[in-house]
């Protein structure tokens, strides 16, 4: 397990989409790899959890985790190949150690916990709960969403990883993520 959950080391500038559910990630990592032609790396809880959901009607539990966890570095240890210059992440193992806590009465499995701190990141994007909430299978927290963004936040901050919140309608939030990720690529390609 220990393997699967290490980040592969590259020379990319990586950023997380990062934040409670129905907030706009998902649109907006696709909308930046799209614009950058960049690879995505999808949500990897989101296609094991729906097909949880579909083959056995039941919710995520704690034996999940690990799956989810190795799952999403799997994917994204894969797409660093295929970068150019920017890797774009719709989540990662922070947003997982969160929700684990968060659904578990603040257990986090130690390895998850382990990867999820050390794991490196240039940016995250922490989207804001200006957005319509929408329903699926799987969300259930329309009640709580102030809450849950302030859970990502403090996570964030006590952990001092680097973020900037990102407000708006869809166009407002691709013209701000566009403007900073362009900033990173040129500072980064002028050696700074």
């Amino acid at each position: 397990m220990e393997e699967k959950l290490k980040q592969r080391s590259c020379d990319l500038i990586k950023i997380v989409l990062f934040g409670p559910e129905s907030t706009g990630k998902t649109t907006l990592s696709e909308d930046l790899a799209a614009h950058l032609n960049e690879p995505l790396v999808k949500e990897y809880m989101r296609y094991y959890l729906q097909k949880v959901w579909d083959n056995e009607k039941r919710i995520c539990e704690p034996r999940d985790i690990i799956h989810i966890a190795e799952g999403q570095m799997d994917i994204e240890n894969r797409l660093v190949e295929m970068a150019e210059n920017v890797l774009i992440c719709d989540t990662n193992l922070l947003e997982l150690k969160v929700y684990s806590e968060a659904y578990y009465k603040g257990y986090c499995d130690p390895q998850l916990l382990k990867h999820a701190l050390n794991n490196h990141y240039d940016l995250y994007f922490l989207t804001y709960i200006d957005v319509p909430w929408t329903p699926d299978d799987l969300r259930d927290k329309p009640h709580d969403r102030e809450g849950m963004f302030y859970r990502f936040k403090n996570e964030l901050d006590q952990h001092q990883k680097p973020y900037i919140i990102l407000k708006g309608d869809r166009e407002e939030r691709l013209k701000k993520a566009v403007e900073i990720i362009n900033q990173l690529i040129k500072n980064k390609n002028c050696g700074f």
